[in-house]
């Protein structure tokens, strides 16, 4: 049936049952559709985990493995239904309680959220599927989705899933040309967007960018426009006006059958690299990872409001504002606005008002609001509120303090997550564990069931015991891994496993502590994360090179109060110009265009020459200790071709830094 766990896992990585088929051994149990092992005799979420059902204390397990018999139940029903994706997100929900509420969403304008009940996504969701169905979409057909948060675009999600198409959404925010770039990559026959978009008051025109997008996309045959606002826009031979099509539909929509490696969705995130990559993510181990993991990190319960503020078109929107969420039963929260809008007070007038239980954010909106005041939080009744989480980058202990002790009252329950794209679904956060168990303010900690972290150093050994520093790397594989890289599967395997044979590599670097818990210290490659958003140097270098009169740029991450990470570019220019200034707000747009706006360097220094070795590589190791203030410890420079170029280097941005402070 395709199981990973027989045919795909790599060897040697001590999986239990690798190289077997389906069925004799194999640690996916039930997951599988046909796999006959009974759960428990073999199942890494019962007993496959060190200590897991065997004995207390294990490591990374807490003690939690000897009570898990108790959520066995749970796991069997997850199980049974991971055949049918949508089944599993819908149906089976509204054969039990079609009137409980699966979305609230909280529209950009303020007090004005509109509940859906598991019925009516339903519904949506059918009349939609049958919609692309008779516009010729089909099971394996590639469907772009450029929408911004609302129950449409959840839909729009399951309806692929419904009938087999794999979906890639884009963020909302993101310019023609990276839309182009994800829509002619991954080969899709349709695009799914609204006439326009509506955040922060702002209106956003996301008809306008399809429109100029896929006039280099030669594969899209149809466009499909909703209608966020009354405004119209202009509707071409492709357009098609989804809600007037889908009011003829068929609300009813037999489910695709699918197996279990067949692809749900792909979702492009950045690499060291320019190109952004397509990861893979596929039915059944994805659904059940995200299921799992919304359940036990979040102590998720019935009845429970759950409030992920991300946005759909971020990994984080599909694992734990859709996905997860919704495999559970859940109602959770679609949070079209920004946290700053009408006012600073909007995350927690909303938690009042919706009564949200848990509330999942990133580190960059916390360290906003903080400079905002506590008068702002404290204005709103947060006594709903049982459970915090971070999310999409590190937090600073300051952040992690008042988030826990202003929002949180001192009484939440605050989860400080680790994961990416890549594994799809969080990896390593303080819970689950034992009852009461500790949690350091500002640290991941525990590996969650399944995930067996390692560090290593930089001869590829794993380095043993306590208080170390290495890269972070994972030992196994687990449910929500991602499968591949679309169409460029090699790509997949030199990113991922080619720096340590054996081990997936997370491109992150950790420290585990001396009590063995796990702390992310950043990125280790050519990725900067941005207001939690992973963007590779490569792009923004790559769209900075279009302008004529700059041949080299170098583009660091350098640390933001506010974002987390911000980028820092050194350009080099053709020849001396009066126009600097010019070709810098020239350059700024380019990015823009090209990415998007988040992506615009906040710094743009004007040097001689950048810092290259013999070879002609970039030592861009070397620019990010210049903007960290690190030159005292510049390390070795005997490899450059010029070692001079680090004091030219130094001068230009002590300049440059003088110039901006005064």
């Amino acid at each position: 049936m395709g199981c990973p766990w027989a045919q795909g896992a790599p060897r040697g990585a001590g999986v239990p049952g690798d190289g077997v088929l389906p069925g004799a051994g194999c640690p996916w149990v039930r997951a599988v559709p046909g796999c006959g092992v009974s759960l428990g005799a073999g199942c890494p979420w019962v007993r496959g985990v060190p200590g897991c059902g065997v004995s207390s204390g294990a490591p990374g397990v807490g003690g939690l493995g000897v009570r898990f018999a108790k959520h066995l139940s749970y796991l069997q029903a997850l199980f049974k239904a991971l055949g049918f994706f949508s089944v599993n997100c819908l149906d089976q929900h509204v054969e039990k309680s079609p009137d409980r509420v699966a979305l609230i969403w909280e529209r950009d304008e303020p007090g004005t959220a509109v509940h859906v009940t598991y019925r009516e996504l339903q519904d949506l969701t059918c009349r939609l599927a049958n919609t692309l169905k008779k516009y010729g979409i089909q099971k394996g057909d590639r469907v772009a989705i450029y929408m911004s948060v609302s129950p449409l675009s959840v839909a729009a999600m399951l309806a692929c899933a419904r009938i087999g198409a794999v979906h890639t959404v884009v963020f909302a925010g993101f310019s023609a040309e990276s839309l182009a770039g994800r829509i002619m990559d991954s080969g899709c026959k349709a695009v799914i967007t609204y006439n326009q978009g509506v955040r922060g008051g702002r209106t956003i025109e996301l008809k306008a960018t399809v429109d100029e997008a896929v006039k280099n996309c030669p594969s899209i045959q149809h466009v499909f426009v909703a209608q966020r606002t009354d405004n119209k826009v202009h509707m071409g031979d492709r357009d098609i006006p989804l809600e007037e099509e889908m009011t003829k539909a068929d609300p009813t929509c037999p489910p695709e059958s699918m197996d279990s490696e067949d692809v749900l969705f792909m979702l492009y995130t950045s690499g060291s690299t320019g190109k952004p990559k397509g990861i893979v993510h596929t039915q059944a181990g994805y659904l059940l990872y995200a299921a799992l993991t919304h359940k036990y990190v979040f102590d998720y319960q019935q009845g429970d409001v759950f409030g992920c503020v991300a946005d759909i078109g971020w990994i984080t929107g599909h694992s734990y504002v859709v996905y997860g969420p919704l495999c559970n039963g859940a109602t959770s929260v679609l949070f079209e606005s920004t946290p700053v809008y009408p006012d600073p007070g909007r995350y927690w007038e909303v938690v009042q008002r919706l009564k949200i239980n848990q509330f999942y954010g990133a580190p960059t909106a916390i360290r906003l609001l903080l400079n905002y005041g506590e008068e702002w939080v404290k204005k709103y009744d947060r006594s709903s509120l049982r459970v915090l989480g971070s999310v999409g980058e590190p937090i600073n202990k300051e952040a992690w303090q008042w988030f826990y002790q202003v929002v949180g009252e001192g009484r939440c329950t605050l989860v400080d997550t680790w994961w990416q794209t890549e594994t799809g679904g969080i990896c390593i956060a303080p819970r689950p564990s034992e009852e009461k168990a500790e949690i350091i303010p500002a640290m991941a900690m525990r590996p969650f069931f399944g995930i067996v972290p390692v560090l290593m150093d930089e001869n590829g050994e794993v380095i043993e015991g306590n208080d170390v520093s290495g890269a972070l790397c994972i030992a196994q594989p687990w449910p929500g891994m991602a499968r591949t890289i679309h169409g460029d599967h090699q790509r997949f395997i030199d990113a991922y496993f080619k720096a340590y044979p054996g081990y997936f590599f997370t491109g992150d670097g950790a420290y585990r502590c001396p009590k063995g818990y796990y702390q992310i210290t950043g990125r280790m490659d050519d990725v900067i994360n941005i207001s939690g958003h992973r963007l590779g140097t490569a792009e923004i270098e790559d769209a900075m090179a279009d302008h004529p009169e700059v041949p080299e740029t170098a583009v660091v991450g350098y640390p933001h109060k506010i974002k987390g990470e911000g980028a820092f570019a050194f350009i080099v220019l053709k020849e001396q110009t009066a126009r600097v200034d010019h070709i810098k707000e020239e350059l700024k747009a380019i990015v823009a265009s090209r990415i998007a706006k988040y992506a615009v360097p906040d710094h743009i220094l004007v040097v001689k020459r950048l810092p290259k070795t013999r070879s002609g590589k970039i030592m861009r190791r070397l620019l990010r200790k210049v903007v960290t203030e690190q030159s005292s410890n510049m390390g070795d420079v005997t490899t450059l071709d010029d070692p001079s170029v680090v004091k030219e280097i130094l001068d230009a941005y002590q300049k440059y830094k003088e110039k901006n402070s005064s």
